[in-house]
């Protein structure tokens, strides 16, 4: 499943990129990648993220996960400014190839 999250950030994003290198194995353990993430060219405090989760739970486990919430946190994510979106599935991937 394809998740877009959008989020603010008070430290800019290479913090928030630095973390998320420090934390690799729980996004591994979630079964989750990381398709896209990226700050506003004109913002680096603004974010989106695209990632895919091989299942509803590895969602829920990145989602409920207070150890991680935490480092996100730490490193500047302004988690109550997160908003997640389910994407469809039917969607195109770097194309054209």
């Amino acid at each position: 499943m394809y998740v877009m999250l959008t989020q603010k950030l008070s430290k800019g994003f290479k913090s928030w990129k630095d973390m998320v290198h420090e934390n690799k194995h729980k996004l591994e353990g979630f079964k989750g990648r990381i398709i896209f993430a990226g700050s506003h060219a004109e913002d680096d405090n603004s974010m989106v993220v695209i990632m895919h989760y091989d299942d509803k739970e590895g969602l829920m486990a990145f989602k409920n996960d207070e150890e991680l919430t935490k480092a996100r946190q730490e490193a500047g994510a302004l988690t109550e400014t997160t908003v997640m979106t389910v994407m469809t599935e039917d969607a195109l991937l770097n194309f054209p190839s």
